[in-house]
């Protein structure tokens, strides 16, 4: 499993071709509080976590994970 840094305008130009993500919200919680913005079907993370949520993420798609 590889990972690699991706931008959001190439995520949404991935998106507006077809293609399907999942989305890890890593956000710190206080961050994740105060935010506008949420993804939806996102699942939220936190970043010390993710190795107990494995399990929760699918291996079909590419993830993208992100934090402030």
């Amino acid at each position: 499993m590889g990972v690699t840094r991706i931008s959001v305008d190439e995520v949404k130009k991935r998106m507006d071709a077809g293609e399907d993500f999942f989305f890890l919200d890593t956000r710190n919680p206080k961050a994740w509080a105060e935010a506008d913005t949420r993804l939806p079907q996102a699942i939220r993370v936190p970043a010390d976590d993710v190795d107990k949520h494995f399990a929760d993420i699918p291996r079909d798609r590419p993830v993208v994970a992100y934090c402030t």
